[in-house]
């Protein structure tokens, strides 16, 4: 952890409150890649948080990261607190769509966007997205069953990794998984009846809807890239889902702005790619 300067510490916290109290929250913002130790910051950052609300906002930024570090860090978070509230002041990429997909309400403006929810991998000291390599496997198998390979795509096919195809298949298979169980208990928790026809939502109902949403979502031949950013009315629109728009909220768009956009001038200036702040500490690298 790195020391804050005491002046932007200063300022960051009272943007902050503005916008707790303005929710009636506690709050945290989350503005980094989704890896390993970030899951250790954000448990270190809540358990500082004291005579807690039964509510969070958590103020997320994130290029996205690891489906498995998300559900360590939604537990911790479910653990101390009944509701959560998401604020995309710009984006929630990959991974971080999952995470911001386990809270109870979204709050988004225009400009912010969530993405396809395709799970990264580790490969050769990097971050790959799963899905890339699925489809190309799946391109090439169905090209051989035809007999349609060139030498270049059998000798492609050849070198590929049936233990890390398995890898990624189950890492698609985990980020659907986490998607359906946190909307079904969570975003459509007070979700009762159909707003057009009023019917009866059960369970099953809820699961069902989620799987809809976790498939469009996951579904690379709509979306076509990894780092496709999928605007609010698209998210309303096609995919089905209910966002929020916090420049609706009187006082909040003017506060979150200020708020973000200090936060990612201190992290430009000092080089940083991952802060967690609540104004109780902050945890920077």
């Amino acid at each position: 952890m790195r020391p804050l300067d005491g002046y932007i510490k200063n300022q960051l916290d009272k943007h902050l409150e503005k916008i707790e109290v303005n929710l009636k929250a506690d709050g945290i913002a989350i503005v980094s890649p989704i890896l390993y130790k970030l899951d250790n910051n954000v448990r270190d950052t809540l358990e500082l948080i004291e005579n807690k609300k039964k509510t969070l906002v958590v103020i997320h930024d994130t290029p996205g990261g690891v489906a498995e570090v998300v559900e360590r860090i939604v537990s911790a978070i479910r653990h101390f607190y009944e509701e959560v509230f998401f604020i995309i002041p710009d984006r929630a990429m990959s991974a971080g769509t999952i995470f911001a997909l386990s809270g109870d309400r979204i709050l988004m403006d225009y400009f912010s966007c969530l993405g396809p929810i395709d799970p990264q991998i580790e490969k050769d000291g990097r971050l790959v997205p799963a899905l890339s390599y699925l489809n190309q496997f799946e391109r090439l198998k169905e090209k051989a069953t035809m007999g349609e390979l060139t030498s270049a795509e059998y000798a492609l096919l050849s070198k590929m990794d049936l233990g890390e195809l398995y890898q990624f298949e189950q890492a698609r298979e985990l980020s659907k998984e986490l998607l359906i169980q946190w909307l079904s208990k969570y975003k459509f928790k007070n979700w009762n009846e159909t707003q057009t026809n009023k019917i009866k939502v059960t369970d099953d109902f809820k699961k069902k809807r989620a799987d809809e949403i976790a498939r469009k979502l996951n579904d690379s031949n709509r979306w076509h890239s990894h780092s496709r950013g999928i605007a609010m009315q698209t998210l309303r629109d096609e995919v089905g889902l209910q966002i929020e728009d916090y420049t609706e909220i009187e006082g909040l768009g003017p506060t979150v702005k200020e708020y973000f956009e200090l936060l990612q001038d201190y992290m430009t200036r000092e080089k940083l790619v991952s802060f967690v702040h609540s104004k109780r500490g902050v945890f920077s690298i």
